[in-house]
């Protein structure tokens, strides 16, 4: 990484400090914290927003299952380039369902579009995933979304869905250019897992 990490576990002597680590110890839990986690409490205030937003994203957006959204993570993951982000969401995807195959497609470095619909002709990939990815790519493309993907996303996902699925393409694109501007977890250029 371009900095330190922080002490694992962190030593912080103001005691808000330490309840940030403490906190951002027991959403990982049982899992230790990772180099993400590491960087960001350089900045407690930071880390503290940033464990509660991320958590909310992962693990309070019920609306939308599992494996779209670790598609969608995967797929901005792959299109910033972000490899440490591909590895820890891409077995996320495969735990959700989401076979190797499926996941192959979403290393293709063209752009997706909704009238390409062959992954989905192959049972690669559901209509409603293909059409959350053509969304993905081109809100991390973009930023803007043509009126057409969005008009047949609305078919597919109702409103609540579609800020949750938007939070999490908007939240992780957040994540992945923290990772590659620092190089946390030094995975700058060495592309995705060879297992996913």
């Amino acid at each position: 990484m371009r900095l330190s990490y922080t002490a694992d576990p962190p030593a912080f002597e103001d005691p808000a400090d330490a309840a940030v680590a403490n906190r951002v110890a027991a959403r990982r839990a049982p899992f230790p914290l990772l180099e993400l986690d590491l960087a960001l409490l350089h900045s407690p205030p930071v880390a503290d927003g940033w464990n509660s937003f991320f958590g909310a994203l992962r693990s309070q957006t019920s609306t939308i299952t599992a494996d779209l959204r670790e598609l969608a993570i995967s797929r901005v993951a792959v299109i910033n380039q972000a490899w440490y982000e591909w590895g820890q969401h891409a077995p996320l995807a495969t735990a959700a369902g989401v076979s190797d195959a499926s996941l192959a497609v979403l290393l293709r470095e063209t752009p997706f579009a909704l009238s390409d619909t062959t992954v989905v002709d192959a049972g690669l990939l559901t209509a409603l995933q293909w059409a959350a990815l053509v969304y993905t790519d081109e809100m991390t493309r973009n930023v803007a979304v043509a009126d057409a993907t969005f008009a047949h996303l609305q078919t597919l996902l109702n409103e609540r869905q579609i800020v949750e699925l938007t939070a999490v393409i908007a939240g992780y694109n957040c994540v992945s250019r923290f990772l590659v501007a620092l190089d946390v977890g030094e995975r700058n250029g060495t592309g995705p897992d060879k297992g996913h």
